[in-house]
């Protein structure tokens, strides 16, 4: 009876559509699977064949959605790439007016959400994407972006990322500037996928609360993708926010020794793979990942994780960030855009009461967009 009323009462509070969700690839995945034709893939329809679509973010009452806006760093031309990105989302969201609209401000989504329909925002990944400009940082906010992962995958010429080896010790002059003018411009600072050192150059350098678009706990799985204890503590002090993610690889101690262990074998698969081969290079990451049973976790594993950046720093200082349609495999019961109602359940059944959860499903995300608002 009990474990009926804890789904019951997570289906009310999805039911108004409290969940701010930090970072979904499917603009990416459409443009791979279906070269950004939305005639081929409409977010309108069931899309099986991807994590998201309209339908299955309404299921799980996603009220604001950070498409995430991003191109590989070895692309050519990863500003243009980026922009037509932008442009996609855009579109995407035009085709239902009904059920999104883009949202310009953190009290403009909230509108958005109190009308019912799901808010669409903007994050770029990987700060290859300006090309070492901040004209082009400009365009990115002036066309909507709202915020910036520093780096992706690889080292840059001014940062480091998490899973490249590090040439800087974290920020360099040049990028401590980037993050200056992210303040200026009123995009997010977004420490996913840097360095640990990066991270906490990143937070003493901004002059607004910082997010982690999309990882985990450390201190739980300690791949360096995840925010180690002592960056958690600088976070909570700033008033960030770090928002758990679905990625396999992130959530469970077994799976983060692998998925470390991997990262050498994707990069030198990458070798094999001209600029323009991305499909075919994500086809065999995939097939890669798929060979070594990668342990996927469950609802759980992202409760734990959860649990222990609000225990640590307080539960106003984390939100939710899945990665859907970034990654090929996700935990059990979390398998695509209806689910994060388990989530709820889940807390539901450790004691979380409503109000915290709320915070945590998108709140806490809102807040912290508001304070970085020009």
């Amino acid at each position: 009876m009990a474990l009926t009323s804890h789904k019951e009462r997570a289906r009310q509070i999805h039911d108004s559509l409290p969940v701010v969700d930090g970072h979904n690839d499917l603009p990416w995945a459409l443009r791979l699977k279906a070269d950004s034709d939305l005639s081929r893939s409409d977010p309108r329809e069931s899309l099986p064949e991807f994590h998201t679509d309209f339908g299955r973010m309404r299921d799980g009452g996603v009220g604001a959605q950070f498409w995430s806006v991003f191109v590989p760093a070895w692309t050519d031309e990863p500003f243009k790439t980026t922009m037509e990105q932008v442009s996609l989302v855009k579109a995407m969201t035009a085709l239902s007016p009904d059920t999104t609209e883009m949202a310009t401000s953190a009290s403009h989504a909230e509108a958005i959400i109190a009308s019912g329909r799901m808010a669409g925002l903007m994050g770029a990944e990987g700060g290859h994407a300006i090309e070492d400009s901040l004209d082009n940082l400009e365009a990115l906010a002036t066309a909507g972006v709202r915020y910036m992962t520093l780096t992706h995958g690889s080292t840059i010429s001014w940062a480091d990322s998490a899973t490249d080896q590090p040439e800087h010790g974290g920020l360099t002059g040049f990028g401590k500037r980037v993050v200056k003018a992210m303040n200026e411009f009123g995009m997010l600072v977004d420490i996913s996928h840097v360095s640990a050192d990066t991270m906490r150059d990143a937070i003493r350098t901004s002059t607004r609360p910082v997010i982690a678009s999309h990882s985990s706990a450390y201190a739980i799985a300690s791949h360096p993708r995840n925010v180690p204890d002592d960056v958690l503590h600088m976070v909570g002090d700033t008033g960030g926010v770090v928002m758990v993610t679905f990625v396999p690889g992130f959530l469970v101690q077994d799976g983060a020794d692998m998925s470390i262990e991997m990262f050498e074998e994707q990069r030198q698969l990458r070798g094999d793979f001209g600029p323009d081969e991305e499909a075919a290079y994500q086809e065999a990451a995939a097939e890669l990942l798929r060979s070594k049973n990668l342990p996927r976790g469950d609802v759980g594993a992202v409760v734990d994780h959860i649990e222990h950046i609000a225990d640590l720093i307080g539960v106003e200082h984390v939100g939710i960030g899945s990665d859907f349609d970034g990654v090929p495999s996700l935990p059990v019961g979390l398998e695509d855009a209806s689910t994060y109602p388990h989530i709820t359940e889940e807390m539901l059944r450790r004691g979380w009461n409503e109000s915290d959860i709320r915070m945590v499903l998108g709140q806490n995300a809102l807040r912290v967009l508001a304070a970085s608002d020009v």
